[in-house]
């Protein structure tokens, strides 16, 4: 697994969840979880992954994570919330390697470049509110036109090629082609635009302005 792996929030639970007992929700209810899938009692890891899904004031990608789990088990998410955008991750691939940025729901942003350096944004304050919110309305326009992605997520993108991944209860969303082309089409274009303007924002920080996680 890379690192901009755990950015799709798509992990399996028993390798998400390290501590044995945690102190803290939604880490206990979600080992609870663990630890019911590892007992083969499918129905006991439902109810506890369903109770994550409903907490209020959850990470993005901890909601992503309770449902990737559920749909692992079968359950899906209601109509009214399925198409709703958490997160958007965007793929470009370069000669040098692959840049990912990825932005969520609860005004959190993340990017890594090829070279391995990276800028993590916690939201201490409201700077790129505007932009990420952009980016997932953008996101979201997409998802309403196309149906999840229901194989396993793919690898890397061919090299000059960006792909755009919404992030859903229902599941991964994606599109991906030649950046040039993407950049200038009706649907995708507004995503490639904002993640752009996202990204020079995110690397112009000061590193002290920057924390990982």
């Amino acid at each position: 697994m890379e690192i901009h792996d755990l950015f799709f929030g798509d992990t399996p639970l028993v390798s998400w969840v390290h501590e044995a007992h945690p102190a803290h929700e939604p880490w206990v209810t979600l080992a609870l979880a663990r630890d019911a899938l590892a007992a083969q009692q499918a129905h006991s890891a439902i109810e506890h992954l369903q109770a994550v899904a409903a907490m209020p004031g959850l990470e993005s990608r901890q909601y992503l994570e309770a449902w990737h789990a559920l749909r692992e088990l079968g359950v899906r998410a209601p109509a009214e919330i399925s198409k709703r955008v958490l997160g958007v991750v965007v793929e470009v691939s370069l000669p040098e390697g692959l840049d990912v940025l990825a932005a969520y729901s609860d005004g959190t942003a993340r990017y890594m470049n090829w070279s391995g350096a990276g800028v993590v944004w916690e939201a201490p304050n409201a700077r790129f509110q505007s932009d990420i919110e952009t980016l997932l309305r953008a996101g979201a326009t997409i998802a309403q036109r196309i149906g999840p992605w229901n194989e396993p997520r793919r690898g890397r993108p061919p090299e000059g090629h960006i792909r755009l991944s919404m992030l859903t209860p229902s599941g991964l969303h994606f599109g991906e082609g030649p950046m040039e082309a993407l950049a200038r089409d009706a649907l995708a274009g507004p995503l490639v635009s904002a993640a752009t303007v996202l990204m020079r924002g995110l690397t112009s920080l000061p590193k002290s302005n920057s924390s990982e996680r």
